[in-house]
């Protein structure tokens, strides 16, 4: 997709669907308890997979690219009963590791199998009934692990306790998790490395409805569209006390950008407000350990803005969709901006200018899509695969195209 360079249009609203992150875990949770009725699901591919899986309940289940589905399902089909469930998906979805995982649901009681390598998909799953409540699980890997545990727990006769071995990583989307268990009537506590979720049962419960906030990380786009447009976007549908760790980029944008962010509580919406005569800093460090999905995002705006930055806590990056502090490395390139990476950080090195006919690769990854499209405010470029953003947002096209000017 070719993007001229574009002006950003002032007070324009975009309204973005509800969050990935919340619809998929809600969904898991419906279909295990049957007592939430879900209002703005999210419209991602990677959720109407999740969806369809559920209502379908085949012997063969291929979620093709969607992780989520397939870490949130790996627990769903361990505890159902006599019922066996393969669980395959992409060819990349075969290179994501899923051992600690499986691991876990195995000390528990859980029969899986891998079907070609050890410690990732294809899995054949063979569901127990599980009595044991205890489970040790490394802290420092995808807190999405972690969420598939806390999903299926309440389902559990007795409940679960996980202990969480090391430093605990995205902490924030554990708690996310914990206080979705909350509103549908779910007890649990989170105390040092230690989460107890209590067995729940739906007969000493009420109907709950469960209206999803929008998705914080689609939200990061156009904070970065407003820090390099300076325009004011008005976004609905959003809260002020978020449980999405993504919404800490309303306060990095505000510190690092100048990109004020105004609570209408009333409407749900918020507004980006650009604060005239901000000076920007000379140097971004941050730990973004909480909220790694929307580093690509920051990057990108300060490579546009040639403000140095160190970013660390970007461990889970290297096995997302793809490599993608690699991708970065690749295609900030491209922009004139030269990084370092490691395993754990991403820090520019120097800017120069940007390449006369920027084409940006997606490695099949809808947030390097996203977070590249804002540079079009600063030189025309080329997303490669755009159809990619499907995944998470598949009218992000629609929506950035409703807010630019040539």
């Amino acid at each position: 997709m070719k993007l001229e360079k574009s002006k950003l249009s002032g007070n324009k609203t975009v309204q973005i669907s509800g969050s990935k992150s919340i619809s998929n875990r809600l969904l898991i949770l419906e279909s295990l308890f049957k007592n939430s009725k879900i209002g703005n699901l999210s419209n991602s591919q990677d959720t109407q997979l999740l969806k369809k899986a559920l209502s379908e309940n085949s012997d063969i289940v291929d979620i093709h690219h969607a992780g989520t589905a397939m870490r949130f399902l790996t627990s769903y089909y361990s505890i159902l009963e006599g019922k066996t469930t393969v669980l395959t998906g992409s060819k990349r979805m075969k290179e994501r590791p899923i051992k600690n995982l499986v691991s876990a649901l195995q000390d528990l009681g859980v029969d899986i199998e891998y079907l070609e390598n050890e410690g990732y998909p294809p899995l054949k799953i063979t569901g127990r009934k599980i009595t044991h409540t205890q489970v040790n699980v490394p802290a420092d890997i995808s807190s999405q692990f972690i969420t598939s545990l806390l999903l299926v727990a309440g389902k559990l006769e007795h409940g679960l306790e996980i202990n969480l071995v090391g430093k605990v990583t995205s902490r924030s989307y554990i708690e996310m998790t914990l206080d979705i268990l909350t509103k549908l009537g779910i007890k649990s506590s989170f105390e040092g490395n230690t989460i107890k979720v209590e067995p729940f049962h739906t007969e000493e419960s009420s109907p709950v409805s469960y209206e999803v906030e929008s998705d914080w990380s689609s939200a990061s786009y156009f904070y970065s569209i407003c820090a390099l447009g300076r325009e004011t976007i008005h976004l609905k549908s959003f809260y002020k006390e978020s449980t999405q760790g993504d919404s800490a980029i309303a306060k990095i944008y505000e510190e690092f950008f100048g990109i004020k962010t105004i609570y209408s509580e009333d409407e749900h919406k918020i507004t980006l407000e650009p604060q005239p005569d901000f000076s920007f800093p000379e140097k971004i460090v941050l730990d973004m350990n909480n909220c790694p999905d929307i580093a690509q995002t920051l990057c990108v705006t300060a490579a546009a803005l040639k403000i140095p930055f160190d970013i660390s806590g970007l461990g889970t990056l290297r096995v997302k969709e793809t490599d993608r502090l690699l991708a970065l490395y690749n295609e900030l390139k491209k922009l004139g901006t030269e990084t370092e990476i490691t395993d754990l950080t991403i820090q520019s090195v120097s800017f120069g200018e940007p390449e006369d006919n920027i084409s940006i690769k997606t490695y099949q990854d809808h947030r390097m899509a996203m977070s590249f499209a804002p540079f079009c405010l600063m030189k025309e470029l080329n997303i490669e695969d755009e159809d990619v953003v499907e995944k998470s947002y598949p009218m992000f096209w629609e929506d950035l195209a409703g807010i630019m000017t040539r």
